[in-house]
């Protein structure tokens, strides 16, 4: 999962995921706008079969974050 997350991020975000590390912050670290953000979310929705609500998309600031998100709730 968290490889599959990683590589998602990756593509998403144009980044080497070998810099991407759980204490990446995707917006700070990643380069990320507001607008990547939500498309990465949209992205990681339809990649493991999860709905993130707006409400919770500011709690998900690290790649720890999201993962920690998907497990939650897959």
């Amino acid at each position: 999962m968290q490889d599959q997350l990683i590589s998602l991020i990756a593509e998403e975000l144009s980044v080497d995921k070998a810099t991407i590390t759980l204490d990446s912050d995707i917006q700070k670290d990643l380069g990320a706008d507001s607008l990547d953000a939500i498309q990465l979310i949209m992205s990681i929705e339809n990649a493991f079969g999860i709905t993130v609500p707006e409400s919770e998309i500011d709690h998900l600031k690290r790649v720890g974050d999201l993962l920690q998100y998907i497990k939650d709730h897959q």
